[in-house]
């Protein structure tokens, strides 16, 4: 089998080391180290040329998207040159993506990759996802409102002030002091909530029942309002994590080639409240709307933070959230290890 390797030097747990530690146990892959967008484009160009089976992305949610979304620019396509499978390997901070198919640890993923270069393609366990796509770019989830503004706050807790010591500031534990010293008591002391109007643009809705079936949304043809309301969150997902463990998109995934919409319309006292069942993606929950499209047209009545994949592209008005053409194969690392 072969195996090319990216190792994103600029990843939180990215380093040449760690590079040095694939080609160690790997020997016959082709390991790549990307410090720039340059390297990332002149890897993805090589890709085309001798397409291996697996292609490992070593970094976080953003690096994979990053490759995949350069690859997109050049091809045209979000599937991998030769029907290749994407393996993660997670050196990033939430790693959402990589949680959704089991990624173990870093090493644990080196040693595995070790004996499975020694078997044919045909034994890959392979997890296909469909993207969302927004504003030309793709991701497995993207979206409005706290979970945009987290991601800056999140960034500005590891300078500024906190009661957590600078190296404990860097994963969960300083996503959590971003989000209760910054996230929660900013939109606490707002007085209302952005009202958004969401138009269906694709094919009839479907939503979820109390009992988690999907079933038809009576009203929920193209062309009609599937909401009109107050939204704190408004994000769509084909993949269920957000980040450390967080459930956002709970139903992603249970429709092929459908988007999970979500809005949550509660306060964030109430959230606050509810922080465990948000965490679990528990259904039902008061306040949050559930929706399977395949595309529709979000209005807020003023800017709101956007984020796709993790990275925060600024403030919008408008959004349009839609399927990608095409998917990617992730390597199943649950089933890997399973077999």
């Amino acid at each position: 089998m072969q195996i090319s390797v990216m190792v994103n030097l600029r990843a939180r747990r990215g380093s040449e080391r760690i590079a040095r530690a694939c080609q160690a146990e790997i020997p016959s892959a082709q390991v790549h180290m990307s410090r720039s967008m340059g390297d990332l484009q002149r890897f993805t160009a090589a890709l085309g040329d001798a397409p291996p089976e697996l292609i490992v992305s070593a970094g976080g949610d953003g690096t994979a998207l990053a490759l995949i979304n350069t690859w997109r620019a050049s091809a045209g396509t979000v599937e991998l040159p030769g029907a290749a499978a994407l393996g993660l390997l997670p050196l990033g901070t939430g790693n959402g993506w990589a949680n959704a198919v089991g990624a173990p640890s870093w090493r644990k993923a080196l040693a595995t990759l070790g004996d499975l270069v020694r078997r044919p393609a045909s034994a890959l366990p392979r997890r296909r996802f469909d993207l969302v796509e927004v504003e030309g770019l793709v991701g497995p989830f993207a979206g409005t409102g706290w979970d945009a503004e987290l991601i800056d706050d999140f960034n500005a807790q590891k300078t500024g002030p906190g009661i957590l010591p600078a190296r404990y500031r860097k994963g969960l534990a300083g996503y959590l002091q971003g989000l209760f010293l910054r996230t929660i008591p900013r939109n606490l002391s707002r007085r209302a909530l952005a009202e958004v109007e969401i138009t269906n643009t694709g094919e009839d809705a479907l939503t979820v029942d109390e009992a988690g079936r999907v079933v038809p949304l009576p009203g929920g043809e193209h062309g009609k309002v599937l909401y009109r309301g107050p939204a704190s969150v408004c994000g769509a997902g084909t993949a269920s994590e957000w980040g450390f463990g967080f459930r956002a998109f709970p139903f992603a995934g249970v429709m092929p080639r459908r988007l999970h919409l979500r809005i949550y319309s509660g306060t964030a006292a109430e959230a606050t409240l509810r922080m465990s069942a948000l965490w679990r993606g528990e259904h039902p929950l008061p306040k949050m709307h559930n929706w399977l499209v395949t595309s529709c047209h979000a209005v807020f009545s003023r800017p709101v933070p956007f984020q796709v994949g993790g990275d925060r592209l600024g403030m919008r008005e408008a959004v349009d959230y839609g399927l990608a053409g095409g998917h990617v194969d992730l390597l199943d690392w649950t089933a890997l290890r399973a077999h």
